[in-house]
């Protein structure tokens, strides 16, 4: 079992954070908010606990439920805090109309998180195509990593296998700009093609 520190109280903070607890993991959940934190610790019940932003992750692994736009100045501001730590960015930095990435071709949100995170960290991309409604339901589902730490993906795919999902690893932390452009094709996907947010992209061995 891991330990693992959200910093969000958003929808994919409790989604995760509820099937971490299911799989027995240890949860911090941490929050600018820190009644929001408590809250949501609460409900995910277990031996799940809160803390306000700024607090130092108990995690070895830290899941990043942030917007876009906030992921990068949150670990700016972790700084040492982070050492040591696997780094895993959930976000997608779509524009305003949702129809294009928010960031330059040949990066990432969870590139420029390696630029300003610890040496000794690791970053890692993934779950950011799974809706979090879709993962409340706890089916099973793929969960697409990338990064350029194979020892950090390892134990992130230790974490994933205990919430009952196959992590699928895509190759390094360059393929996370592809990950975030998936990320935008499962939002035209739900808006256009499915008329729902109830899937997931996967992958399956023909028959």
């Amino acid at each position: 079992m891991s330990r693992i520190s959200i910093i969000g109280t958003g929808n994919m903070a409790r989604a995760i954070g509820g099937l971490a607890v299911a799989g027995g993991n240890t949860v911090q959940i941490i929050g600018r908010d820190q009644t929001k934190a408590a809250d949501l610790a609460k409900t995910l019940g277990g031996n799940a606990t809160a803390g306000g932003l700024g607090a130092v992750p108990a995690g070895d692994i830290v899941i990043l439920a942030l917007l876009h736009a906030d992921v990068v100045p949150v670990v700016t501001d972790y700084g040492d805090r982070l050492a040591g730590k696997v780094i895993v960015d959930i976000s997608n930095p779509f524009n305003a109309a949702v129809d294009g990435l928010a960031i330059p071709e040949g990066t990432s949100v969870a590139q420029e998180v390696a630029k300003v995170a610890p040496a000794s960290a690791s970053v890692v991309k993934a779950f950011n195509t799974i809706f979090g409604v879709v993962l409340e339901k706890g089916r099973p589902l793929d969960v697409f990593l990338a990064g350029d730490d194979q020892s950090a993906k390892e134990k992130l795919s230790e974490f994933i296998a205990t919430l009952g999902l196959r992590p699928l690893d895509v190759g390094g932390l360059s393929m996370a700009h592809w990950l975030e452009g998936a990320g935008l094709l499962v939002m035209g996907l739900a808006r256009h093609g499915m008329g729902s947010f109830d899937f997931a992209l996967g992958a399956a061995v023909p028959g």
